[in-house]
Parts: C-alpha cells; structure tokens; sequence
C-alpha cells in the first residue's frame, strides 16, 4: 500500500500533529475495505498521536478523522490515493492541528459562517482537478465545525452516483442539494455561502495602491511574469481566477526541460509557492471584466474586475490564457457536466461501461478516445476534416482497438438528451449529406482552445482569432500594456513557450517603467 519511502515521509509530516487524532473506519467485506483497513492501519502505525477505532457510517467502506474531544472532523468514502493522496495528508495534519495556510481574514468569514453546512463530494482518483474542492472543504470543516464534508470516491458508490446523475467530477452537494459543479476554490465557496463576502472583497481591493505591474492571470506566463518583475524589486501584483490556468487540468507533463514527468497541478502549486516567495501580491478568484487604458502618458491602466473593483498599475501584463473551445451546438450548454464534458481524465470513471463520443481528431481527441476504451463500452471519434490530424503512433494505436470506430468529415449538429441527461448526439456526413444519430452516454469535446479574450474588444488590438496581437518583446497596441501566453498570437502554445513570453513581457514592461518614470522624475526635482 505505502512503500518505505513513502511511510517515512509520512512519518516526518505527521510529527507536526499537535492533537491526537482518531481514525474512525466503518468497513464491509469488499476489497476496497481491506485497502482501506490496510492503509489506516500503515498510517496509525507512524505515529503514537493517531488511534484507530470502529464507526457505523452510512457509508461502506468510509472513515472519518476525528480530532479527540472535539468536533473537528473530516471524512472519506473510499480510499484516497491517486490524485487524493494529498488531500488524506493534510486532512490529517489539519484534523491534528497543523495550521491551514490562507490567509487570516478569510479563516476569520469561515469561522463567522452561521447554520449548519453538510457537504458532499462526488470525485474521482483520476482526476487532478478534485483536489483543490476537497482540500477546500476539508479547510474550511476544520475551521468551522457547524461545517461537515465528506469526499466520496464516485467510482466506488456507483449506484449512488447514478441515483443522482452525477456525470462529471468534482460535483458538491450540500444539505442534500447540488451546489455547484467542477473545481471551486475556498474564496469561491465562501461566496456562494456568504453573500455579502464578494462586496466586501470588492472594496478592500479598490483600496488597493497602484502597481508597477499589475499582472492579469496566474497561469505559466502570468507567474514567469511575476517571477521575473518582482526580482526588480518592484510593486507587483497578480489576478486570477485560478493560480495556473490550463496547466491545473493537464494531466502529465513530459516535455518541460529539466523534468523528465511531471502533473500539472503539481507544477501549478510550484509556480505559486516561487511566484509567492517574492513577495508579490496574489489575488485569486477574479475575472477581468474590462482593459481601461491609460488616458494620457503617465496615467495609469486599470483592470476593472467582474466583482466591481478595479486595479491599476503603471504598467499592465495580459496573460488570460485559454480555455477548452465549445462547439456551439443545440445541447451542450444544457447538457454540459449531465454527459457533456471536457476532461476525459477527470470524468472517464463515470462513464464505466457505456458509449461515448470524442469530438476531435487531433492529438487531444484521439489520446482522450484511447484512455476512454479501456474504461468505457464503446468509443466514437467524430472528426469534421477528411482525416484525423494526430500523430500517426497514436492513430495506430486508435485502430488497435476493437471496442472504437472513427467518423470522418463528421458535422456535430445537436447534443440529445431527456431534460435532465445526454443521450445522444446528431451529426451531418459531410460527405453524402445524411444525418446521423449516436445513441450515447456521453460526449468529450475535445476541439482546442480558445483565447480568454472577449472582455478585451474594443481597447485592444485582437487578430481574427481573438488573441492578443504582441511583437517580439510581448508589446500590445497599448503603451505600457503588454501580453504573454496562449492567448496572444504567439503562433506555439506550450508551458515552456509561455513561461519565456511572459518573462519577456516582465522585462518589458520593466523598461517601460524606467524609460518613462526618468523624465518625470526630472520634472519633479527641477520644480
């Protein structure tokens, strides 16, 4: 279960435990109850501060950390290893006492939170975007404990996850009703809970100074970009929606120099460690709603944000990155996370044993259509060109499989459902004329991506595409505001690519600075 090396890490972190914990298992006769008896069992084992005892949960195989005499308690419905290994970590350091790392006024809301709040969530061990909802559920119950939360593997209570049309990971119920679905952030729950925290958040950052650079985005670019203007040592500030962008939904790494294998949110959370040891200011669970460009030379530019408040800096980075293209067709909106999905790896669990559909013949589409066959029943490429366009050794591997059949020159016109779930999808032959209809399961869209630009018509300039026209040295049609990342004309969208577009854009706008801060700074001691 946990080899050597692993248990004695593990030791190490669990000699940080300043409570004692229990670890309460409620276990039946299935072999996902042995791993599981067996894994709490290893990690009792490392350290005397841990306990073990029985429990009598709804849940089979389940167990709950428990904080001893007290009402700080955590729990997990199956076996969190994969991808939720972590989660169990600090679950049990947070459980026993170890601080949880955000930021003290908002430890402060969480505690102040009123009711009671029973929280669930449906995940998957293969997806790599469950975590951070657990994680922060798990932070804020331990907060809070008028707050309950329990991660359930969907994988291991099938029928429950029918019952409930669960098709997409992570899904949060609380008290029984869905509350939202996919990854949510600490900041995000916490506004859907306490609706005036957006408002008070809103104005604390309008009273925020002026930055140097004000960065817009938190993936490659954007923290190559903070990395590189804090080591200036200037004002930096940075606004995301989400630290790391695309990169927290890639599943491996393979190609970033230096570093043979690595996951996306591992290389996200690095990112933001090395982006925070500088000292910049991060601001997280924002959108961009508006570029306001500087009026005249010297002004500054402003960042108007979906929450109302408004950011403003000398000079300004655009790195909004990019996010997976929808085909606009009848049906997706309606039936997106009801069968409709963008992540083969985070959902491919749900769809055990039933038929699908892969939008998309590139590499994305085909490495996405091979994962699924060895989960699903049945899986069909839908491809609009003549011919699929990934790598010839993964179509070879596509043909090898007998459970997959490709469409070419294959028009998605229409998402099918009953009202509440997918169950099917029409598509025009663009060769004969004929409409066709798949009866399925599910269907993964898997066309590319498109640029986070829309808020951006308008003030600055865009190519047909919509990406951000930059020069060589990452300047837009603006002064002073420069771009980086995905969602520029950068003609090679990859981390490596992004992160020097955005260190380039840094150095830019870090000579802009001193080119045009010098002469007014004459001025003013000539006056």
């Amino acid at each position: 279960m946990l080899d050597a090396s692993l248990k004695t890490q593990l030791a190490a972190y669990l000699e940080k435990l300043q409570y004692p914990i229990t670890l309460i298992a409620t276990l039946d006769d299935s072999e996902a109850a042995r791993e599981l008896d067996e894994l709490l069992g290893q990690i009792a084992a490392l350290s005397p501060k841990i306990a073990r005892a029985q429990g009598s949960a709804e849940r089979r195989p389940s167990f709950e950390i428990r904080r001893v005499d007290s009402d700080v308690a955590v729990a997990f419905a199956g076996v969190p290893l994969g991808h939720e290994f972590t989660s169990l970590v600090l679950a049990l350091l947070q459980v026993g006492g170890h601080p949880v790392k955000i930021d003290e006024a908002l430890a402060a809301q969480i505690r102040a939170l009123d009711g009671e709040y029973r929280f669930e969530t449906f995940m998957s061990l293969h997806c790599q975007s469950c975590p951070d909802t657990v994680q922060a559920l798990n932070a804020m119950s331990v907060l809070n404990p008028r707050i309950r939360h329990i991660a359930i593997d969907g994988a291991l209570f099938e029928e429950e996850v029918t019952q409930k049309n669960i098709l997409s990971v992570p899904t949060v119920y609380m008290n029984g009703v869905e509350f939202d679905a996919g990854r949510m952030s600490i900041e995000q729950i916490l506004a859907k809970l306490d609706t005036g925290a957006a408002a008070r958040a809103a104005e604390a950052l309008n009273e925020r100074a002026p930055y140097d650079v004000l960065i817009v985005g938190g993936g490659p670019a954007g923290a190559a970009a903070a990395i590189y203007a804090a080591r200036k040592g200037i004002r930096t500030g940075l606004v995301a929606e989400r630290f790391g962008g695309q990169v927290q939904d890639t599943l491996s790494i393979e190609n970033f120099p230096s570093v043979e294998y690595t996951e996306g949110p591992k290389l996200a959370a690095s990112l933001e460690a090395h982006v925070r040891s500088y000292g910049v200011e991060v601001i997280t669970a924002q959108r961009a709603k508006a570029l306001l460009p500087a009026t005249h030379e010297g002004a500054l530019t402003g960042i108007e944000l979906e929450s109302g408040a408004t950011l403003r800096g000398k000079t300004v980075i655009l790195a909004p990155g990019a996010r997976w293209r929808q085909t606009g067709v009848p049906g997706e909106a309606e039936y997106r996370t009801k069968g409709v999905t963008y992540c083969p790896h985070c959902d491919g669990p749900l769809f055990k044993g039933k038929k699908v559909a892969v939008i998309g013949g590139g590499n994305s589409g085909i490495e996405a259509a091979i994962d699924l066959a060895g989960v699903v029943e049945h899986v069909t490429v839908l491809e609009f060109d003549g011919k699929l366009r990934a790598d010839a050794v993964l179509q070879r591997k596509l043909h090898s499989l007998p459970n997959t059949a490709v469409h070419l020159n294959a028009q998605t016109t229409e998402m099918l459902g009953d009202g509440s779930k997918l169950t099917g999808l029409r598509f025009t032959d663009r060769t004969s004329g004929e409409a066709k209809d798949l009866d399925l399961g599910g269907v993964f869209v898997q066309i590319g991506l498109l640029p986070n630009t829309e808020w951006l018509k308008g003030s600055v300039a865009l190519s047909p595409r919509g990406e951000i026209v930059i020069d060589d040295r990452g300047h837009t049609s603006l002064p002073g505001v420069f771009a980086a990342g995905d969602a520029t004309t950068e003609p090679f969208k990859q981390i490596v690519i992004a992160m020097g577009g955005g260190s380039t854009a840094a150095l830019s706008a870090f000579d802009h600075l001193i080119r045009h801060s010098a002469p007014a700074e004459a001025e003013a001691q000539a006056a």
